[in-house]
């Protein structure tokens, strides 16, 4: 769409454990931008420069983001628009970084709320107003990278070795918990309060995000989808399970998925 621009910022190296990428977009057109953001199961901060943006929750609730604001884990859709003159730059916090700035937070439910309020100080206000006289994105981000580097804390060992376990054919509660000789029940309560999500909803989010992928990746050589196909790679139980993910996560079966998928914004690709 000519006037509407968007582009995701790389980190550098050095915080690629804390912030997966930032996210810039700008609506120049006359007419409101309205997107569909899929959960991501990270926690966000938003900085909002021009117009005030929206964003509708899955209850239906409106959140109108004027300067900045944190939400949640990400587990579910959430419609977004942006006004003509709307100009966003999202920080998005990957695996457990957003408890090692804000270790009092309750990620225990998705959050909608001012930054200030979790520190009970208006620095995030202080950086928004500094923020907001650059006009270089690269300088932003390096803005923020500055801003946030003394605050961030060391991260938990056993928070550590969740984010670090990639094996997709056992489990990671059993393999950490013989490793470190804790109970599971103790690895499962690290991994809620660490990352505001347990492992099985973790689990369940990765297998509906492979599907996403073998779809994009379907449409983009304009093949045929089967079904079935995806069913099996996936690892569902059956088609009426595929449904019901899809509909859990975008409110959307995957058939329409197909059609309005250039309308949904997935952070994770």
């Amino acid at each position: 769409m000519d006037g509407y621009i968007s582009h995701r910022i790389a980190v550098p190296p050095t915080f690629e454990e804390v912030f997966s990428h930032f996210y810039y977009a700008e609506n120049k057109t006359g007419e409101t931008v309205v997107k569909t953001l899929m959960p991501s199961y990270q926690t966000i901060m938003i900085f909002s420069f021009g117009t005030p943006a929206s964003f509708i929750a899955k209850n239906g609730e409106e959140i109108t983001v004027e300067k900045c604001i944190v939400l949640g884990p990400i587990k579910h859709s959430f419609t977004y628009s942006l006004a003509p003159g709307a100009e966003i730059f999202v920080c998005n916090f990957k695996d457990d970084a957003f408890f090692r700035f804000f270790i009092h937070a309750d990620l225990s439910q998705e959050l909608a709320l001012h930054p200030d309020d979790l520190l009970h100080q208006n620095c995030f206000t202080l950086l928004w107003s500094e923020l907001r006289q650059l006009s270089c994105n690269e300088k932003r981000s390096e803005m923020i990278l500055n801003f946030a580097r003394p605050y961030l804390r060391n991260r938990d060992r056993i928070a550590e070795q969740i984010a670090g376990f990639d094996s997709t054919t056992s489990s990671a509660i059993k393999e950490i918990s013989h490793k470190n000789k804790l109970s599971e029940r103790s690895i499962q309560l690290n991994h809620k309060k660490h990352f505001g999500y347990t492992a099985k909803e973790f689990h369940r989010y990765k297998r509906f995000l492979k599907a996403i992928q073998l779809l994009q990746t379907i449409a983009s050589e304009s093949k045929k989808v089967d079904w079935f196909e995806i069913i099996a790679a996936c690892e569902f139980y059956d088609q009426s399970q595929l449904i019901k993910d899809f509909n859990h996560y975008l409110q959307l079966s995957p058939a329409k998925y197909l059609k309005f998928q250039e309308a949904i914004c997935n952070p994770k690709l």
